[in-house]
């Protein structure tokens, strides 16, 4: 699966962006990074299954 490019920060409620290349495959479980571009918060955040 992929991870989402954007997700909202926790903190300011700004636009965070992945940091690692939006095309890689992850894995539930595997751990990916986000930076918000508003804060600058850092958020790792770890991947579960996709229900769909």
């Amino acid at each position: 699966m992929k991870a989402p490019e954007n997700i909202v920060c926790v903190d300011c409620g700004g636009n965070c962006k992945l940091l690692i290349n939006p095309e890689s495959e992850v894995e539930p479980g595997d751990v990916v990074a986000y930076r918000c571009i508003e804060c600058l918060d850092r958020w790792d955040v770890v991947m579960e299954q996709d229900d769909d």
